[in-house]
């Protein structure tokens, strides 16, 4: 450790890992990034097939949502991944880039193509390196590889079938063209090497620039606050082996700690609305109070759950199909997004209720999927310090659109799920079954649980609630930058990874023409 670095990275997650290892490539700033968590070297974080075992471990934050009046009052575990690569090391491996309406909206938000389709494409093709069906939309050579599951469950063919039957178009590839249309139905892309281990960014990123005098990855490091002096961000406060320690930021501070632990820092900073910083005794250094607001996930139903007539063991990532539609035919671009999970899933009210089997192998799940809520929630302090819980009033399906959405979505997975083309591979249906009226509205506030996809917390845009501008510059304070999925003005239309390392690349570019060094990547 040194008293002081150009750059000081707040968070290796996926974001994080991204701005480190290429701001280190560069080869002259020196840069820290400090990391809550551990490595990340065992086999949950590199073994695609046991990923969920990571959920509830030392690897997540372990947070949940104040009790939501649309969960039955029930309160929403909230997984976060605090381990080295973060969302990327932990979750579901599953590849989405977006969509094209995404974009457009973040174009629209900031005033900057920067964020706008082209742009988007032009940096995922440098992210990725894509071994599945040849596309000009795709990269071949980047950090991240990316690719279909080698051979997928049998009944992921006839998911595809059934989807398809039903006026979902299916295609061979959901990243390339189809991220333009108004829906598919495709096997998942996920973040797997050839070797078939998963590839966090911490290993994509990270990897290559081990060694390299000017970058320090800490972990076991966790944040408390930015020393922020005549509105510029010069240092941060952390905790490590005990100790609080400061760090002084030279040129810049970056927060990538996430939706949930991003907005939390800045508010411990003095950066947030101010009557709730002056609740909790907080000097104000900057009045915004778009910060902690906004917040969005991706809601995910356990589920409709089917028994196998012959068990099948789960593959791969348990995740192989997915597809993209829309809840009325109305709306500019897909709201759901639903998921095979290849064992019984059901949320800790629905699956006991139903006695879902516990053996992996004996039943699979179409979740319901929305990726477009409307509900919204806030991001709150309960205290002055750092060590004081945060609060998260996530307001799930509290607008009535995201409820009737889910009804289309949980009758979508019961036709597929019972449908001709499934009939080899389903013995029967063992949950929700045919419910109606309130029955079905009961079952879905029970049932609905999230994507693990916090997000919209630190928003980027020009309007009063923003928090950032287009160039991720915290509005109103020099030198500090967010770089994670609180960007997000709204939740983008699929899986968060993908989305968060382009959050990442662009970020890496920002700093460095602030820096003034030539990029070569």
């Amino acid at each position: 450790m040194q008293d002081s670095y150009d750059v000081v990275i707040c968070g290796g997650g996926a974001a994080g890992c991204v701005i480190a290892g290429r701001l280190a490539s560069l080869g002259e700033a020196s840069v820290l990034l400090l990391e809550a968590g551990g490595p990340g070297e065992v086999a949950e974080v590199t073994d695609p097939r046991i990923w969920m075992r990571n959920i509830g471990s030392e690897r997540d934050w372990r947070f949940a949502s104040e009790p939501c009046a649309g969960l039955n009052g029930r309160r929403a575990p909230l997984p976060m991944g605090r381990v080295l690569g973060g969302g990327s090391s932990v979750n579901g491996l599953v590849w989405a880039r977006g969509h094209k309406a995404d974009f457009d909206l973040w174009e629209a938000e900031t005033g900057d193509p920067g964020w706008g389709f082209d742009a988007a494409i032009a940096l995922y093709r440098r992210i990725e390196s894509w071994d599945g069906p040849a596309s000009a939309l795709r990269g071949v050579d980047g950090p991240m590889p990316i690719t279909l599951p080698k051979d997928p469950v049998p009944v992921v063919g006839a998911l595809l079938d059934a989807a398809s039957s039903l006026g979902i178009p299916r295609v061979d590839d959901h990243n390339a063209e189809a991220m333009s249309g108004d829906g598919c139905c495709a096997v998942t892309n996920v973040n797997v090497a050839p070797d078939g281990t998963r590839v966090s960014t911490a290993r994509a990123y990270l990897g290559p620039q081990k060694g390299r005098s000017n970058l320090t990855v800490l972990t076991g490091a966790t944040v408390r606050r930015v020393r922020i002096e005549r509105g510029r961000a010069t240092g941060v406060e952390f905790e490590t082996g005990g100790g609080i320690r400061m760090v002084e930021a030279r040129r810049q501070v970056v927060l990538s700690l996430g939706g949930i632990q991003t907005p939390k820092t800045l508010m411990l900073s003095g950066v947030g609305d101010e009557s709730e910083l002056k609740r909790h005794g907080i000097e104000v250094v900057r009045h915004l109070p778009g910060v902690g607001g906004n917040f969005q996930d991706h809601i995910l139903v356990g589920g409709c759950v089917f028994e196998y007539r012959t068990p099948e063991k789960p593959r791969n990532n348990s995740a192989e199909f997915t597809f993209f539609c829309k809840s009325d035919a109305s709306l500019p671009s897909p709201d759901l997004q639903p998921m095979l999970e290849e064992t019984a899933f059901g949320s800790e009210v629905t699956g006991p209720a139903y006695g879902l089997p516990t053996d992996p192998s004996l039943a699979f799940t179409l979740a319901p999927g929305l990726i477009r809520p409307k509900s919204r929630g806030r991001v709150s302090l309960t205290g002055p310090r750092p060590e004081d819980p945060v609060r998260i009033d996530a307001n799930f399906l509290s607008e009535e659109a995201d409820v009737a959405a889910l009804r289309v979505a949980l009758d979508l997975c019961r036709d597929i799920g019972n449908s001709e083309a499934l009939r080899p591979f389903v013995k029967r249906e063992l949950m929700p079954g045919p419910l109606v009226g309130p029955e079905l509205l009961h079952f879905l506030r029970n049932a609905a649980g999230t994507y693990f996809h916090q997000s919209c917390t630190a928003k980027m845009g020009r309007d009063p609630q923003s928090v950032v501008d287009g160039s991720l510059r915290v509005h109103g304070i020099d030198n500090l930058r967010v770089a994670d999925a609180s960007v997000m003005p709204a939740i983008a239309g699929g899986n968060t990874l993908a989305p968060c390392v382009l959050i990442g690349e662009r970020a890496a570019d920002l700093i460095a023409a602030d820096l003034g060094k030539p990029t070569s990547w």
